[in-house]
């Protein structure tokens, strides 16, 4: 959620809108050989050096001779090698497009040269996403995460019939044959192989939002293949299931305040209010009149999604209040998504996950509750998945994570985080125990490190990276 990187994409094609522009141990088909590495396709120059190569894994785990999947990977070398300590696996959340250049995109955020030189910096794309063997559902362009807001009880109904068609895209596609593997443990077991590949007894790790949990799942596969590991944005310890979908609205209503803060004293810039107040008003006024009276592919629903969106990161404040203008002005455009960015990798993900409703009338109570407990967004957030109809049969549980393993994971979170909202990480920090220490960051967006401006955040994520350097217990970044 986040996943994290369709909000960034989002951000890119709003702003174009707006401006008229004990596990089966990996196994994988070239462990302990030589990689072929070779430029990575579709990144733009310069390069820095960054590195693209493949290996191959099993689709199924039980079954490591039969049919196999591509893994891509990325790798961006140390830049100092007499400082060198090992890799650094990167995951952003995303599963909607290609994350081969992430390393880069963190350099660019100012990524330290202590941590440059002490890793070799790897991205990959999980199976079934990006430059990975991909599924594909057909997805509509209106697909959205979260779901549809149901402005009454039939909006419930309406979206229970889109997200059934949405999953029975999947199981109508050439790749329903993939979807039982597509789940959080094989692609841990996914990165054991590529760790094997790279000739690496142990790997330390950075994941932001889904990233954060397939962290904590490997941590707790692989306990002592782990070296410094770090969970930024963390869920629950359940994963990407159905409460951390209702989080978004209480993530939302906690980050909101943020945004109407800021609007107000730009009132003179935006006109959206002169008060926090007026500014939370004009949103529900904005979202009512788009309700009643779409602006071609942009309706009420859609308008709340972009907020939710564009409120991940202050950074995006300014282009959210263009929105409203155009909202208002009746200018508005639904932002289109990049060539190739599909969300159907993250959708098998998300709907192999355990703690998904499949009786509708779960969703309808839900979505009741939540438009009045946070009217931001409380009925999109509950609103029905298409994992409530998902076709796929699992093959194996979902790893449980667990306190087992060395204490070497450092937690941050964001306590306005309106993508994995707040309280999912004090549940993860319960559920690893000795194992972690949380940093809460008294700041709003998704993402904390290098993604947010705290600088107290940014300096302990990089002193345990570089140093080694971990809080000695739970502590808090002020704003």
């Amino acid at each position: 959620m986040s996943l994290s990187r369709r909000f960034r994409v989002l951000a890119v094609a709003v702003l174009a809108t707006v401006a008229g522009v004990p596990a089966v141990p990996a196994v994988a088909s070239t462990a302990g050989t030589s990689l072929a590495w070779q430029a990575c396709a579709g990144v733009p120059e310069p390069t820095q050096g960054l590195q693209c190569t493949t290996i191959s894994a099993p689709l199924d785990y039980a079954r490591p001779s039969g049919e196999q999947v591509t893994l891509a990977f990325s790798r961006l070398p140390a830049a100092d090698p007499a400082k060198r300590r090992g890799v650094l696996l990167l995951n952003p959340g995303s599963q909607g497009d290609s994350q081969l250049s992430l390393p880069l995109q963190l350099v660019a955020l100012g990524l330290p040269q202590s941590v440059r030189d002490a890793y070799d910096l790897i991205a990959f794309d999980p199976r079934g996403a990006g430059d990975s063997t991909r599924v594909t559902c057909n997805l509509p362009v209106t697909f959205m995460i979260p779901p549809a807001y149901a402005v009454t009880p039939a909006g419930v109904d309406s979206q229970a019939v889109v997200a059934r068609q949405n999953a029975q895209g999947c199981a109508d596609a050439p790749s329903a044959r993939l979807l039982p593997y597509i789940t959080v443990r094989n692609v841990a077991r996914d990165l054991d192989g590529i760790r094997s590949a790279l000739g690496e007894p142990k790997v330390s790790f950075l994941g932001y939002s889904f990233g954060a949990f397939l962290g904590a799942t490997y941590a707790t596969m692989y306990p002592q293949r782990t070296d410094r590991v770090v969970l930024d944005s963390s869920t629950g310890p359940g994963g990407l299931d159905y409460t951390w979908s209702r989080r978004f609205a209480s993530g939302f209503e906690k980050h909101f305040p943020d945004f109407a803060a800021w609007a107000a004293s730009q009132n003179a810039t935006y006109g959206l209010g002169s008060t926090p107040e007026a500014v939370k008003a004009k949103y529900f006024a904005l979202a009512a009149k788009l309700d009643q009276t779409p602006i071609e592919t942009v309706d009420g629903a859609t308008f709340r999604w972009i907020n939710e969106a564009l409120t991940q990161s202050d950074a995006t404040f300014p282009l959210l209040a263009q929105v409203w203008q155009q909202a208002d002005d009746g200018t508005i455009a639904r932002p289109p998504l990049p060539p190739g960015f599909d969300f159907s990798g993250l959708l098998a993900i998300v709907c192999n996950m355990d703690g998904w409703p499949k009786n509708v009338d779960v969703y309808r109570h839900a979505v009741a509750q939540d438009r009045t407990r946070f009217p931001l967004l409380g009925a999109a957030a509950a609103n029905v998945w298409a994992c409530a109809f998902w076709p796929a049969h699992k093959t194996e549980p979902q790893v449980r994570i667990t306190d087992r393993g060395p204490s070497n994971i450092l937690m941050v979170q964001n306590l306005r985080d309106n993508g994995t909202d707040y309280p999912g990480g004090v549940e993860m920090r319960r559920t690893l125990g000795q194992r972690a220490r949380l940093l809460s960051v008294d700041q709003g967006g998704h993402r904390a490190y290098l993604f947010g401006t705290n600088a107290c955040a940014n300096s302990a994520v990089a002193r345990y990276l570089a140093e080694g350097v971990r809080p000695a217990a739970d502590t808090t970044c002020p704003a």
